[in-house]
């Protein structure tokens, strides 16, 4: 597999969105809907599947556009692609506040697992594909954690988090952490879903009834807020619908 060879910015700090800058005949995939400009002699094009593989019949394409359904993602993936003479710039952002984070799949073995919404886009060459926890259990308990994306490459791979995003690195060490806040982790990380305690912990204790646990070695990508967990305060503080407004009699 031999992903493009792209170059990109990271731009901003909170709400972070990045540029990619392709080489003529260069191409990045995104996913529908986060692309926030693009410069004269980019085209883009939406298709079925990732386009990794080349001699993919369309059986092929319908199967793998079928593993994306499950993730809740839609089942095409926007090529971009520099149709011009010069280098041409292309940028995209995630439609809720966070940071991007940067990934070279050549440096951490070749594939990266991350959560189902976070990836942003890849150079072209990347394979995007699902990850089923093993565990029967974590389906009816693991909530954001049960099923995970997978890419898989040689080239640059950007996903997106909420928050502060802290990278850890594990040495044949056990991490646990709330679901939500898993963004991705490297080949060498074993997943597993798990209790998190007791019954009256689970009840009250306001972690959720579940953690993920993260063991082996390799690298461990965490958010401090995620999407879900930001919705639920925003619905908390909101007025109720149809609720009479201060002032009236």
């Amino acid at each position: 597999m031999q992903s493009h060879e792209v170059d990109y910015n990271i731009i901003g700090h909170d709400m972070q969105m990045v540029e990619v800058e392709l080489d003529p005949a260069e191409a990045v995939i995104a996913e529908a809907g986060v692309m926030t400009y693009m410069e004269q002699g980019i085209a883009f094009e939406t298709r079925m599947g990732d386009g990794a593989d080349a001699d993919q019949g369309m059986m092929g394409k319908l199967f793998s556009a079928g593993k994306r359904m499950i993730t809740g993602e839609s089942l095409f993936l926007t090529h971009f692609t520099n149709e011009g003479e010069g280098k041409q710039k292309v940028a995209f952002a995630a439609p809720y506040p966070g940071s991007v984070i940067p990934v070279n799949l050549a440096e951490i073995g070749g594939q990266l697992t991350c959560q189902k919404d976070s990836f942003l886009c890849a150079a072209r060459g990347t394979k995007v594909g699902i990850a089923l926890n093993k565990r029967i259990g974590s389906g009816f308990f693991g909530g954001e954690g049960f099923i995970l994306q997978k890419l898989e490459g040689d080239g640059m791979v950007f996903v997106h988090a909420g928050g502060t995003v802290m990278r850890k690195e594990l040495n044949n060490e056990i991490l646990r952490l709330d679901t939500g806040c898993l963004v991705a982790f490297s080949q060498g990380i074993e997943y597993d879903i798990a209790l998190s305690g007791g019954l009256k912990s689970m009840l009250f204790g306001g972690e959720g009834m579940v953690m993920a646990t993260l063991s082996g070695t390799g690298s461990v990508w965490i958010q401090s807020l995620p999407f879900s967990r930001l919705a639920d305060r925003i619905l908390a503080h909101a007025p109720n619908a149809g609720g009479s407004s201060k002032g009236e009699s």
